[in-house]
C-alpha cells in the first residue's frame, strides 16, 4: 500500500489543531486534519459555548426568584425544549461549517483517530500516512471511574442533551463542570447531591470565597457530601443507587441521574503514542517550550493534550498559534504561560486571575490582603442579592496588585479589569485613580481595596 505524505498532519479539530492547520495551509503547506467526533472541537460542540447559553436560563431564574415580591409577580416559566432548541440551533451548524471552511482552505480531512505505527507514520481510515510533522490536539476527555456499575455513569454530554430536567441527580466530583451544572439543575428544579473526594470543592480556587460560593448552593438545595468514597453504582427501576463512605461509614443514596464530573484527562490512550516515542503524563504530552515533544521531535502537541496547558479556549489558540509559527520558521517561538482568567460560572460567578494568598506569601515577604463581604453594597442591595464576596492580594513593597479574586454577579467581566490592572503591574493608588460608570459592578473594584 502506497504511504500518503503531509508537510502537516493534525490530530483533533478543535482550536488549537484548526489554528495550526490554518496558519501552515497560508504558507503553501500540504495539511491534513483528523478527528473521531464532530469536527469542531469540545468548547464550540459539547463545551463551553452550549454550555452557556443553557445556563443563561437558569441565571436568569435565580435573579427573578432573588426580586419575587420586590416587583416580579411571577416567576418565568423555563421551557427546556425550547432551550435545547436553541442550543441545538447553534451547535448543530458547526461542524459541517467547520468542515467546508477546513476543505475550503485545501486541508484534507479524516474522520477517525489516527493509530501512530512508528515515529514517522499513522495509520487512519485503513491508509498508512507519513508527515514532516503531526501535531497533536486532542484536548481532554472525562476520567474514567473505575467502580462497579460506571456504565450506568454519564458525562456532561448527556448533561447536555437532557430531554428534561430531572427530579434528582447526583454529581461525583465538583470541579468546574460539577458545580456549574450542579447549580443549574438546582435552581431549575432538581434536588442535586455533589460528592466529593476532598474536604471542599473547587480546589484551585480561594478558600474564602469557595465556602461563600458552597453556602449559597447549600440555600437553594445543593447538598455536598465531603470525604465521600464512591464504592459503585447499581440501576434500579427508575433509580440508581450509589452505594459510597465517608471516614469508613458505609452509606447508599438514590438519585434519577448520575454524572461523573470527577475531571478529565488527556485525550490520547487511542494514539497508541509509545509507538511514535512520544512521552506522556498525567497532565498530557511532555513538550519542551517550542510545544515539541521531548522524545520526537516530529511531535507538538498544542490545547488541553499538552503537559504545559490549561483547559481554557483563549489558551489553546494561543498555543497553536505558537506551534503553527515554529513549524514554519523553525522554533522560533517558546510558550509562556500568560496571566490567565478563569470563571467558574454558577451563579453567582467566582472568577479568579493572578496569585492565591498562599502563592503571593511564598513569592512575596509582605503582602495587603483586602478581603472582604460585599452582600450589603448597593449593587447587591439592589437585586435583592446575598452572595457578594471579594479578595484581592496585594505586593506590600510596591503596592501592585498580583491578585484578585472575586465572587459576584458580574465577576466574569470584572475580572478582565483586575487581568489587565495586573498585566500592567499597576498599584493600588493607580487603579483607584480610574474611572468607571457608577454604579457599576466595575466601580466596585476600587472599593474593594479601601483601607
Amino acid at each position: 500500500m502506497k504511504t500518503k505524505h503531509y508537510n502537516v498532519f493534525v490530530i483533533g479539530s478543535g482550536i488549537a489543531g484548526q489554528t495550526v492547520a490554518k496558519a501552515c495551509v497560508e504558507q503553501n503547506l500540504t495539511v491534513a486534519i483528523a478527528d473521531n467526533r464532530e469536527y469542531g472541537g469540545t468548547c464550540a460542540n459539547r463545551g463551553c459555548d452550549p454550555k452557556k447559553m443553557m445556563l443563561q436560563f437558569s441565571d436568569l431564574l435565580e435573579k427573578s426568584k432573588q426580586l419575587e415580591h420586590l416587583g416580579i409577580e411571577k416567576l418565568p416559566r423555563i421551557n427546556w425544549k425550547q432551550i435545547q432548541d436553541l442550543k441545538n440551533n447553534y451547535v448543530d451548524v458547526i461542524p459541517t461549517r467547520t468542515e467546508e471552511d477546513l476543505e475550503n482552505l485545501g486541508i484534507d480531512l479524516y474522520h477517525q483517530s489516527p493509530e501512530f505505527k512508528n515515529e514517522d507514520e499513522i495509520l487512519v481510515e485503513g491508509k498508512t500516512i507519513s508527515a514532516d510533522f503531526f501535531i497533536i490536539a486532542t484536548g481532554k476527555t472525562p476520567r474514567t471511574l473505575a467502580i462497579k456499575g460506571s456504565k450506568f455513569i454519564e458525562t456532561s454530554d448527556a448533561i447536555l442533551n437532557l430531554e428534561k430536567i430531572p427530579k434528582t441527580a447526583s454529581f461525583i466530583g465538583s470541579g468546574y463542570v460539577g458545580m456549574e451544572f450542579a447549580n443549574m439543575l438546582a435552581i431549575l428544579g432538581c434536588k442535586v447531591t455533589v460528592f466529593e473526594h476532598g474536604n471542599a470543592p473547587l480546589s484551585n480556587f480561594d478558600s474564602f470565597l469557595v465556602e461563600k460560593l458552597t453556602d449559597k448552593m447549600r440555600s437553594i438545595g445543593v447538598e455536598f457530601i465531603f470525604n465521600a468514597e464512591v464504592a459503585s453504582v447499581e440501576k434500579l427501576n427508575k433509580n440508581i443507587r450509589i452505594k459510597y463512605s465517608v471516614n469508613g461509614n458505609r452509606k447508599r443514596h438514590k438519585s434519577r441521574k448520575v454524572f461523573n464530573t470527577a475531571g478529565r484527562v488527556p485525550s490520547v490512550k487511542q494514539l497508541k503514542l509509545e509507538n511514535a516515542n512520544v512521552e506522556v503524563d498525567e497532565m498530557g504530552v511532555i513538550v519542551n517550550n517550542f510545544l515539541q515533544s521531548k522524545t520526537n521531535k516530529k511531535v507538538y502537541a498544542c490545547g488541553d493534550v499538552s503537559n504545559l496547558s490549561l483547559p481554557l479556549t483563549p489558551l489553546s489558540g494561543l498555543q497553536g498559534h505558537i506551534v503553527g509559527t515554529n513549524i514554519i520558521e523553525g522554533n522560533t517561538k517558546e510558550f509562556q504561560f500568560p496571566l490567565v482568567p478563569s470563571t467558574v460560572f454558577t451563579q453567582p460567578n467566582l472568577s479568579s486571575v493572578g496569585m492565591q494568598e498562599a502563592e503571593a506569601k511564598q513569592r512575596y515577604k509582605n503582602i495587603t490582603v483586602y478581603k472582604g463581604d460585599a452582600a450589603h453594597w448597593f449593587n447587591a442591595k439592589k437585586a435583592n442579592q446575598d452572595t457578594y464576596a471579594y479578595k484581592i492580594i496585594v505586593n506590600k513593597r510596591t503596592e501592585e496588585i498580583v491578585g484578585a479574586h472575586i465572587l459576584g454577579e458580574e465577576a466574569n467581566e470584572n475580572i478582565n479589569i483586575f487581568s489587565m490592572a495586573i498585566n500592567s503591574k499597576m498599584t493600588v493608588s493607580e487603579f483607584k485613580k480610574l474611572i468607571f460608570t457608577y454604579p457599576s459592578y466595575t466601580n466596585d473594584l476600587k472599593k474593594m481595596m479601601a483601607d
